[in-house]
């Protein structure tokens, strides 16, 4: 999947483009706006990114991660080294002390992400701050021409790139989701 980004300061255009590309047969989960004017996207109905999403938790996460991996990594070796696995216990405490060592990095990184901005959605903070709106979709090769020709309809939308979107299997999660919601 592909993810398409366009600025617009219109909402109402916005919204009449979520309901041409959802009637074009791309769902609802696929579609985002992030804005900095939450009460206005929500009163046109529009699906904004939830907040978790707009700070950057997995991505600070992940490097937090790795981090942990490698400080774990070396807690173990400097422990085989210096022969202290051949004691009475072995390799349980030092195989211990390396999930606290991954998980602490992990959330520290979770942490720290929770105060920067989402590194997907920093380039377009200054165009957020001048009350402008971003509307992405995350699109299937063979959706393209659907996007394509919903947006030659909306000169407005100024495109403002790509990137990588979320992955297919969390799309579909997400629609399956929903639908379990609406039947409840």
């Amino acid at each position: 999947m592909q993810r398409h980004f366009y600025i617009s300061d219109n909402l109402d255009e916005l919204e009449t483009v979520e309901h041409e590309l959802e009637a074009g047969g791309i769902s609802i989960e696929q579609i985002h706006v992030l804005s900095d004017s939450e009460a206005a996207v929500d009163q046109h109905h529009l699906p904004e990114i939830a907040s978790f999403m707009k700070q950057d938790v997995v991505h600070s996460g992940e490097i937090g991660a790795v981090v942990g991996i490698v400080l774990s990594a070396l807690v173990l070796a400097v422990a085989y080294w210096m022969g202290w696995t051949d004691t009475a216990a072995g390799w349980i405490p030092f195989a211990f002390l390396a999930v606290v060592i991954l998980g602490f990095c992990a959330w520290e990184g979770g942490f720290f992400g929770i105060q920067e901005p989402n590194a997907h959605f920093r380039r377009f903070k200054r165009l957020l701050k001048h009350g402008k709106h971003i509307f992405f979709v995350d699109v299937e090769p063979e959706q393209e021409d659907i996007l394509d020709k919903v947006v030659k309809q909306h000169p407005r939308l100024k495109i403002a790139g790509t990137g990588e979107a979320a992955p297919h299997f969390v799309v579909a999660w997400l629609h399956r989701w929903h639908q379990f919601k609406r039947t409840i």
